[in-house]
């Protein structure tokens, strides 16, 4: 395991699930980490302590340093008081993880405001703001002189990439995390940051009515994911940034953004009717493709109840 013995790490959603393993990993491999989650539902209502307390005491009694954080990553203030407190707590900031999410599917045409509202806060306000936080303080040492080598590593999804029915509000934050990623890393870069994206694929308590809470396949065990973190944090990956990681079992994919495909040329401006005949032509069976997280659902016998 590569040693992050003396850096500090910033883990939001990190009371169950995926981030819960993104903590317990960091921590093993020597980081002392920040363990921020609100303790609410997978709609994101109501709150709870418990959730980050427990994973604190799990990291502790191992042997590892971490606090608890409670604070609201969709609220600015929320999520520049969530890196003041890992700078106060052990005196830096190394690693920011953001992987705080929620669910509120529903088809678009019965979709309201505040599930649309509530998904993009979580998801999308809820990277930026960590993000925006943590890159002023980087900037800030990186200016002071000081050699940085910090991480960030964002949580993007399969819906988000290739898309699934029912989570327009989901899959938009996910997109909008990949685009974000990739923006980032190239205005961080000058300071000594890496950012990258992982888009996972594991069974957590978002995911049971897909893939169901006893799956037997081991592919879809969250632990799965923390290794890639652990790796992309560490001294010798910092030339890997802008990266967008599919990670399922034991397959980890890099995935391409957006890249020219097919190309209807001429000279000078089409016609309307002359495009669309050429379009006909080359895709007569259509050109949107099925989705993956459907195709991954059926696999697994999963069936999704959307309103």
């Amino acid at each position: 395991m590569p040693s992050l013995a003396g850096k500090v790490a910033v883990v939001t959603g990190a009371g169950r699930g995926i981030g819960r393993e993104h903590a317990l990993a960091l921590a093993a491999a020597g980081a002392r980490v920040v363990v921020n989650d609100l303790g609410g539902s997978t709609a994101g209502e109501g709150a709870d302590d418990a959730p980050a307390r427990q994973v604190v005491d799990e990291i502790r009694a191992a042997g590892g340093e971490a606090v608890a954080n409670f604070d609201d990553v969709a609220d600015l203030h929320g999520a520049e008081n969530l890196i003041a407190q890992a700078i106060d707590a052990f005196g830096r900031l190394d690693i920011l993880v953001n992987n705080a999410g929620i669910l509120r599917d529903r088809m678009l045409v019965n979709m309201t405001e505040e599930e649309w509202d509530a998904v993009i806060a979580v998801h999308l306000k809820g990277h930026f703001g960590p993000t925006r936080h943590a890159a002023a303080h980087w900037r800030e040492r990186s200016k002071a002189g000081e050699e940085v080598r910090a991480r960030v590593i964002n949580t993007s999804s399969p819906s988000g990439l290739f898309g699934n029915v029912g989570q327009c509000n989901y899959g938009a934050a996910k997109g909008g995390i990949a685009s974000l990623t990739l923006i980032a890393a190239q205005e961080l870069a000058r300071y000594g940051v890496t950012v990258n994206c992982l888009a996972p694929n594991a069974r957590t308590r978002m995911t049971e009515e897909l893939f169901g809470p006893t799956a037997a396949s081991d592919a879809l065990d969250p632990a799965n994911i923390a290794p890639v973190v652990v790796a992309l944090c560490a001294d010798e990956a910092q030339h890997i940034t802008g990266q967008v990681f599919f990670v399922y079992g034991g397959a980890v994919n890099v995935l391409r953004p957006w890249q020219p495909g097919e190309l209807f040329d001429r000279p000078g401006r089409w016609d309307a009717d002359e495009l669309l005949e050429a379009l006909r032509a080359r895709f007569p069976d259509g050109v949107a493709p099925e989705g993956m997280i459907p195709m991954m659902a059926r696999a697994a016998g999963g069936e999704v109840e959307l309103g």
